[in-house]
């Protein structure tokens, strides 16, 4: 199935879209944690094979994220070779792993802003995994990839000087306003396969920038959720943000970074595609 949140800021209506693309009201009051915790995918499910969904009117209406503000946003860096070596980083022995604030996330066409003072901010398509089921201290590859409700397309953005140059941490480079728009929709697991076969591609301006594959992840999905429960408790719909392969700004000498009128695109296979015009804070 694939699920999506129509409509306002702040207001979105969360519909499902049925086999022929008709968007139905899916009679839920959020996609949210509490739906995915208390069996809302097959509610949802069943009540479509059923027939019993009116039709939505969506003509217009903007796309949302697909998942209302999740409690976390946890990322995964330098998880694809080609990016660590973009980057000029070794290849991890663990994962890498930071924290991008909630606030952040964002519909998938919205607008994103280039921070006041930034020189490099950069883009980033990722595979995205929402948490389904509470999780700690998993024991399998089996157990992970039972707790992901389902995957969606995510646009990491960075600020590079904030992230690497400016002391501390990397939070402060990824959780500048607009840094995480995701969706359009949040594809259940079945609908999917496999998540190490999924092709990957971004363009900035129209000239291609990414392509790379999942298959290429050093860490894959399984591990990353299975390895972040032994550090912290993974709870229905917290977002992962899974790592982008190269062509990044940052990696490509010359490049330049984004800048307020740049339009970005970019899509991964069987989740949909992201289109964002830039703007300046």
């Amino acid at each position: 199935m694939k699920l999506l949140r129509v409509g306002p800021v702040g207001h979105e209506r969360p519909v499902v879209m049925d086999a022929t693309g008709n968007l139905r009201d899916i009679g839920e009051p959020e996609i949210d944690g509490a739906f995915l915790a208390s069996g809302g995918v097959e509610r949802v499910r069943d009540a479509l094979e059923r027939g019993a969904l009116p039709v939505v009117d969506a003509e217009g209406l903007r796309v949302g994220a697909p998942i209302a503000r999740p409690g976390k946003i946890v990322c995964i860096g330098l998880n694809y070779r080609d990016h660590a070596a973009e980057s000029g980083a070794e290849v991890p022995a663990e994962p890498v792993v930071f924290m991008k604030a909630s606030n952040t996330l964002v519909g998938p066409y919205d607008e994103v802003l280039v921070p006041r003072g930034s020189v490099k901010t950069d883009w980033e398509v990722e595979l995205a995994v929402v948490i389904g089921k509470q999780a700690r201290y998993l024991g399998s590859r089996e157990e992970a990839l039972g707790v992901i409700a389902g995957y969606a397309v995510a646009n990491d953005v960075s600020e590079r000087e904030f992230q690497l140059e400016r002391g501390g941490q990397w939070d402060k480079g990824k959780s500048c306003e607009t840094f995480n728009p995701l969706g359009p929709w949040l594809v259940t697991p079945d609908e999917i396969g496999d998540p190490q076969d999924l092709p990957l591609r971004l363009w900035v301006n129209g000239e291609q920038r990414q392509d790379g594959s999942t298959k290429d992840m050093i860490f894959d999905v399984a591990e990353v959720v299975r390895y972040l429960s032994q550090f912290m408790v993974l709870e229905p719909g917290d977002l992962i943000n899974t790592g982008t392969p190269a062509g990044v700004a940052m990696g490509i000498p010359g490049q330049p970074y984004l800048r307020a009128g740049d339009v970005v695109e970019l899509e991964i296979g069987g989740l949909g595609r992201q289109r964002q015009e830039v703007g300046q804070a």
